[in-house]
């Protein structure tokens, strides 16, 4: 996939490219079978309407939902928005408190401060610090603490973490927030597609996720909202012609639609053997830069021999006493990878989830968090390897 020409791409937290077996499946719904899915009046709309039915099945029985409980949009920012401030509409002022950790995603973490202007309680729960072996994980203790003292109408728990791969115990947090009364919502961005996410086995109530980080295309996503036992109600942020159940209006993207449900279905199909070969890549990679760099290189997050708390294919990693621009800058020709975040690079401060973790500024700015995928080759991590240890022992101190 990559071009001799171009660098190693190992970013693939921040997006993947479009399986060919995906494109195959699109192409039809842009040219011969180009009908909008709410004009059911004639073949091409009704047919529309048919394959984003099959799509809506296909998607939520891989993730252990029920058809009526998917909801398509524009993709993960939209979804968590939708779920934060579709819920928020609806919340009395005494449940006005939503409890979450600092390690969100800013599409979380930017509408709860929002709330917080408009006069919500927030209250910030700690995760384990840098150093142990649970880094990144979500602190139970303190999350009880923040639901007793308060009642809460939301608890915001992303189930793998962007930038460190840290995998929360969802379904011990679900079972908290619902024994305090809180709905639980779920950023499953970097989880759907490459661990097994069924959202009664987590007891989630909402759930976004997005198809281009599994490999499908970009500007389509969906956010999980649960209709069972009982069902829960939003309100919408998008008014017009009043589809997705009158939550989401706009005319639905079929192409993406079709395309999300089939890149779905391989990355579920595939994803055993896929997890087991990008961690043992994933290992190689940081092995590789301990035998040449020794204490210059520190792992943040989880340990790696801790499989079940961090995504195979994430691994993140500071260069203490590097200056990190100048890190990132050497790179560009021949690695691509990010110091965190994809939706906050115009932010200069350094990564607010390892400062969360209580890393160091210094160390959080000479940060790079690669991301291996699909098409990532045992060739490229020796020559990625290769490239950042040589840079990094001619930018040491």
């Amino acid at each position: 996939m990559n071009s001799p020409s171009r660098p190693i791409y190992l970013d693939y937290h921040a997006t993947a490219p479009v399986d060919p077996r995906v494109v195959e499946a699109m192409l039809p719904w842009f040219t011969e079978r180009f009908g909008n899915a709410g004009s059911v009046n004639h073949p091409w709309g009704y047919e529309a309407a048919e394959a984003v039915a099959q799509a809506r099945a296909s998607i939520a029985a891989a993730l252990g939902a029920t058809a009526r409980e998917v909801i398509f949009t524009s993709g993960a920012t939209e979804s968590n928005n939708l779920a934060i401030l579709g819920l928020a509409r609806r919340t009395p002022p005494q449940r006005q408190h939503v409890v979450l950790p600092r390690t969100e995603h800013p599409s979380v973490l930017d509408p709860v401060r929002y709330l917080q202007r408009q006069g919500w309680r927030v209250s910030w729960v700690p995760v384990r610090q840098h150093g142990c072996p649970d880094a990144g994980v979500i602190e139970l203790d303190h999350l009880e603490q923040c639901l007793k003292q308060h009642p809460a109408a939301l608890v915001c728990v992303m189930l793998a973490n962007n930038e460190i791969g840290a995998i929360q115990p969802l379904r011990q947090i679900a079972q908290l927030a619902h024994r305090y009364g809180a709905v639980v919502h779920c950023d499953a961005t970097q989880a759907v597609g490459r661990v097994p996410v069924h959202v009664d086995e987590l007891d989630v109530d909402l759930m976004s996720f997005s198809a281009h980080k599994f490999y499908g295309p970009k500007g389509v996503g969906g956010l999980y909202l649960r209709r069972r036992h009982p069902p829960l109600r939003l309100e919408p942020l998008l008014y017009g012609g009043g589809h997705e159940n009158r939550l989401r209006s706009g005319t639905l993207n079929v192409p993406g639609i079709v395309g999300m449900a089939r890149a779905l279905e391989l990355a579920v199909a595939e994803q055993p053997e896929e997890q087991q070969r990008l961690a043992r890549l994933r290992d190689e990679l940081f092995d590789r830069f301990q035998q040449q760099l020794g204490s210059g290189v520190v792992l943040h997050g989880p340990a790696l021999d801790r499989r079940e708390l961090r995504l195979a294919n994430n691994l993140n990693c500071g260069f203490p006493g590097v200056d990190g621009d100048a890190l990132l800058t050497g790179l560009a020709s021949q690695v691509a990878v990010s110091s965190g975040s994809a939706c906050s690079t115009a932010e200069p401060e350094p990564s607010h989830v390892l400062r969360a973790l209580g890393i160091p500024e210094q160390q959080a700015r000479a940060s790079l968090r690669f991301g291996l995928g699909r098409f990532t080759t045992e060739e490229e991590i020796h020559q990625a390897a290769e490239a950042v240890v040589r840079l990094v022992k001619r930018l040491a101190p």
